[in-house]
């Protein structure tokens, strides 16, 4: 395979279009792979040109990060890995303040996670997830100042909500702060929320998304079929646990399965491939995070991007994967515009049309796609 790059968001920052998830580095919680097959993914990887690698502090128990950290100064590759990595989760219970998104924490979880690392500095770092208490203000200070300290490039949110990315983005902009430059979500053709909201955020304001569980918790891969006879007790088994991420074993989400069987089949490729080609090519993706526990998964995953799925097929995806657009998109359909315009149609702007702005109070015309 040849890999390619993009610019992550509106960062001179060139990743990788698939990006190594290192959560399953370590057996700490009960799966995940051994450190001979963590370094057979990571080499595989490295050779096929990838360069973006996604860790976090909580990834088991500390494993992954010292991993990835090890694996990348064995090769020499420091100058041209792209290390992500996350705070947010507790790693001392009983410590209120060893987690969340305040700055005492922040300082913290940074030092940790260079150390593990056995690096000075962390080239993409991220909020882990929303704590649902920390302001803004607080976080993208504290992230500003990281940069500034040279310990931290670039900074990225995962997992929070768009109003909060918002308005971490307009603090950086208002006050010079080192703005977002990635939002790490979740997305695939079983889950597509970030439609509504993330992605217009992250193509006009910057922020290039890194794709988590594109394969839907391994529903996707094919491997799982709607409850029969000799696989209930296992889907029986994910259908009870509370974890957001494994409550994919819906109607819905079997007709997706089953659509996309058949897609793979006339294009002759594996769900996976087609799956991840899929996410890939949507719009305002930077990258998608591939997460294997073995080396044949891997391989498999990194040719997802050897071939184009053509548009009838991409149609018969789309469709099958859709959902009704939540309230207020369901409110801005064609009957509301007719409204809004008075009766009069319009359409998307062409390319190179030039639309007035303003700067400093004068209007300048600037062209835009």
């Amino acid at each position: 395979m040849t890999m390619s790059y993009y610019t992550l968001g509106n960062s001179g920052l060139r990743v990788s279009r698939l990006a190594l998830g290192t959560m399953t580095f370590g057996t700490e919680w009960g799966w995940g792979a051994d450190r001979e097959t963590a370094r057979s993914m990571f080499d595989a990887y490295v050779e096929a040109g990838g360069n973006f690698f996604d860790t976090a502090d909580l990834y088991t128990n500390g494993t992954s990060e010292t991993w990835l950290g090890e694996f990348v100064a064995e090769r020499g590759l420091r100058d041209k890995a792209v290390i992500a990595t996350k705070f947010t989760m507790n790693t001392e219970p009983g410590n209120p303040n060893s987690g969340g998104n305040g700055r005492k924490n922040i300082m913290r979880a940074v030092e940790a996670s260079l150390r593990r690392l056995g690096t000075d500095y962390i080239d993409l770092y991220l909020l882990h997830v929303w704590d649902r208490l920390t302001p803004a203000e607080e976080v993208m200070r504290t992230l500003d100042d990281l940069v500034r300290a040279g310990k931290v490039r670039h900074i990225g949110l995962s997992d929070v909500p768009a109003w909060y990315a918002g308005r971490a983005q307009a603090i950086a902009e208002l006050r010079g702060y080192e703005p977002v430059s990635a939002l790490q979500l979740e997305y695939s053709l079983a889950e597509r929320s970030i439609e509504h909201e993330f992605v217009p955020f992250g193509t006009r304001h910057g922020a290039g998304i890194m794709v988590w569980s594109p394969l839907a918790s391994g529903l996707l891969s094919g491997k799982y079929r709607p409850a029969q006879a000799g696989n209930a007790g296992r889907l029986d088994g994910f259908r009870n646990t509370t974890h957001p991420g494994f409550q994919k074993f819906t109607e819905r989400n079997w007709k997706i399965v089953a659509e996309l069987e058949k897609v793979a089949a006339e294009l002759g490729r594996s769900m996976p491939q087609v799956a991840l080609n899929w996410v890939a090519t949507q719009p305002g993706i930077a990258s998608v995070i591939l997460g294997a526990t073995k080396l044949g998964q891997l391989q498999d995953n990194l040719g997802a991007l050897d071939f184009s799925i053509p548009a009838d097929l991409r149609g018969r995806l789309d469709e099958a994967s859709r959902s009704p657009a939540p309230f207020p998109y369901s409110y801005f359909g064609f009957e509301i515009q007719g409204r809004v315009t008075g009766g009069a149609t319009t359409g998307d702007k062409p390319a190179g049309y030039a639309s007035p702005v303003l700067i400093e109070g004068e209007a300048v015309s600037v062209a835009s796609d």
